[in-house]
């Protein structure tokens, strides 16, 4: 098999770990802010932790790593198509989204909570609308 094909599996193993991780954090903070008790609330401080440190932020890198080194490998053949230059902005807008989520967990971390329930549930949509909107420049490539 060519180095291509290995870079594409394991960028697609990279993001898919950073999306449970950018589905699932945002929904921690939706237990968080229900939680009262001292136990509780010291729990979803680790287990938030754990996500973004251990799961979330290597993923992220092997995905970033990884789509730039896919980008220079295809550039010739789509350097001048628009799903591309979509595709990035959309990235970019994704790991914007990843570090707001680290910002929160400072927040978090400090007992300094901005939000309340109802925010982190509609904020847990975004990374869906930028998965489908990936997904389909890239498998379709309308432009």
């Amino acid at each position: 098999m060519t180095l291509y094909l290995w870079l594409k599996a394991f960028h697609l193993i990279g993001v898919v770990c950073w999306f449970a991780g950018l589905f699932y954090l945002p929904r921690l903070f939706v237990y968080h802010t229900q939680a009262t008790d001292q136990p509780g609330l010291k729990r979803f401080k680790v287990m938030e932790e754990k996500l973004y440190r251990i799961i979330m932020r290597p993923a992220m890198i092997l995905s970033v790593v990884l789509g730039i080194w896919l980008v220079i490998e295809t550039w010739e053949s789509y350097s001048t198509s628009l799903w591309l230059w979509i595709k990035i902005a959309a990235v970019v807008v994704l790991l914007g989204y990843h570090h707001y989520l680290g910002r929160l967990l400072k927040a978090f971390s400090a007992d300094n909570n901005p939000h309340n329930e109802k925010f982190y549930r509609w904020f847990n949509e975004i990374p869906v609308l930028l998965l489908i909107l990936i997904v389909i420049l890239v498998v379709v490539k309308p432009f």
